[in-house]
């Protein structure tokens, strides 16, 4: 069942809607670190669970999870992303074996918009929309008033460090790229058609710092450890074999201890505490 809403003010991301899934969720390196997620989703959520998807882009996630038997309430803040998300469950049937899809137009700082439909039994928010979020700590507090005690959290973001990335931008001469992510204060990211987004880089330690008072980090996974970011799309499908071997070692590359912490995203599973000052 399909809740589309009124369109109100626009969103940045909605100058990149109608081509995200052809530059990234249907590329080779898209389909490779969004596996790496989805296998996380599955241990988190069973079929039956009410989970919410924060920043919802076109729905892929959403989707996946539905297939999986899980009902999601899926948010975004731009009209043109849930456009293509409400096209992608359009055809979607729902039966006792699966779960369902509800779109809802509402950016991460709004979120406490959905108090009356807690609580969840989880949440999360896949490849970098919280790190768009400009109050983290509101972000953190809302969740906890939505979901139940116990309840998993998994926020896949982009962190501070990315060796792939300082690797192809110092090799092209592009420094202040290399290093964008290092800003503490974030940068100015371009979207195309003129759409500009303020993104900030917070690292697994701040982000634990800033969840702690009602959430316990439980869990860290690299996604993208050596898989790289998708601008190498051209390199992945050049090289099948090379980007063969990279799928393979991330699934364990990304469990260990700081090497995952230098990957292109960075998974994060909080648990909500059973109670909380």
């Amino acid at each position: 069942m399909t809740q589309l809403p009124t369109p109100v003010l626009s969103s940045p991301f909605d100058a990149i809607a109608e081509r995200y899934d052809e530059t990234f969720t249907s590329s080779t390196v898209g389909q490779a670190q969004r596996a790496a997620v989805w296998s996380e989703l599955q241990k988190a959520f069973d079929p039956g669970y009410r989970v919410l998807d924060i920043g919802c882009g076109t729905g892929v996630d959403a989707r996946f999870l539905a297939d999986q038997g899980v009902d999601v309430v899926a948010c975004d803040s731009s009209v043109q992303m849930l456009a293509v998300a409400g096209r992608r469950i359009a055809g979607f049937t729902e039966s006792r074996s699966k779960g369902s899809v509800k779109l809802r137009r509402l950016a991460a700082s709004e979120i406490c918009a959905l108090k009356n439909d807690a609580p969840f039994d989880g949440a999360f928010s896949n490849f970098g929309a919280v790190n768009c979020v400009e109050d983290m700590r509101r972000l953190a507090s809302d969740l906890a008033v939505l979901l139940k005690p116990g309840a998993s959290l998994l926020l896949c973001l982009m962190g501070p460090v990315c060796l792939w990335e300082i690797a192809w931008y110092l090799l092209h001469g592009q420094r202040l790229k290399a290093f964008r992510r290092v800003h503490r204060s974030g940068v100015e990211a371009r979207l195309g058609d003129g759409a500009i987004v303020h993104v900030r880089y917070p690292g697994v330690g701040s982000m634990r710092r800033t969840f702690a008072p009602e959430f316990d980090l439980r869990n860290v996974r690299g996604i993208g450890v050596m898989v790289p970011p998708s601008y190498l799309e051209g390199w992945a499908k050049r090289l099948p074999g090379a980007m063969r071997v990279a799928v393979s070692a991330d699934w364990f590359l990304g469990k260990c201890p700081g090497i995952r912490m230098v990957a292109d995203h960075v998974l994060l599973r909080f648990e909500r505490k059973t109670s909380h000052d």
